[in-house]
């Protein structure tokens, strides 16, 4: 019988990741890894949305519930919220390319409802060979953390989100050394806020920092 307290086996996404591949050869590959154990309660594998080349990359967490359903990043209630945002900073959302630090929806039961649960660091670090890997393709000039996941994962430390918010960092992700990078909130912290005081400087915060990564953007 399994060892039900044994830890989980995560060897890491690296042997599936094809080398030197565009953006289509990562996503055909991904369905097939094996490289954290967040792939088998998962409807499916969550990839990436946007242009094999983009000049602006946002990296939030992992998919949610409605994303693991659908299999596209950001299309539930906090991407509509990013999109707002994206739309209120001036950004034309089409040539922009969305990612996630981690491809795979974790979530614990209760009853028929999935609720969200955040990736511990060795999922991210599991799953770190296929950010690295687009970041890569993708040659971004600037790449948007959304959330400490994000951030943790494309800069290879923790980060506090309030101590470097909404400025261009002079740190550069490893396998895209000319992108420079910026630290914002997720969107669904946002959601916590609707309806409710500090909602419209939540928001506003956001909108700014999307449209100062913009402008770095060119």
């Amino acid at each position: 019988m399994p060892d039900r307290g044994a830890a989980p086996e995560r060897p890491g996404a690296q042997e599936w990741v094809p080398p030197d591949a565009d953006v289509d050869a990562l996503a055909a590959a991904a369905p097939g890894c094996r490289g954290c154990e967040l792939w088998g309660p998962a409807t499916q594998v969550v990839f990436s949305a946007g242009p094999s080349r983009a000049a602006l990359v946002l990296v939030g967490e992992q998919p949610g519930d409605r994303e693991d359903r659908e299999g596209e990043p950001f299309v539930g209630p906090a991407g509509r919220v990013l999109h707002d945002a994206l739309h209120d900073a001036g950004i034309d959302p089409d040539p922009v390319y969305v990612t996630n630090a981690v491809k795979h929806f974790r979530f614990t039961e209760r009853g028929k409802k999935r609720l969200h649960k955040s990736p511990a660091v060795a999922h991210v670090r599991a799953c770190h060979p296929w950010l690295s890997a687009e970041l890569a393709a993708v040659r971004p000039r600037v790449v948007v953390c959304l959330g400490a996941t994000a951030a943790r994962s494309v800069l290879d430390r923790d980060v506090t989100i309030g101590e470097v918010r909404g400025r261009v960092l002079d740190e550069h992700p490893a396998d895209a050394p000319d992108a420079a990078v910026l630290v914002t909130a997720h969107p669904s912290a946002l959601l916590r806020l609707r309806g409710r005081d500090g909602w419209d400087e939540a928001y506003a915060a956001l909108v700014a920092d999307l449209r100062t990564a913009a402008a770095a953007a060119g």
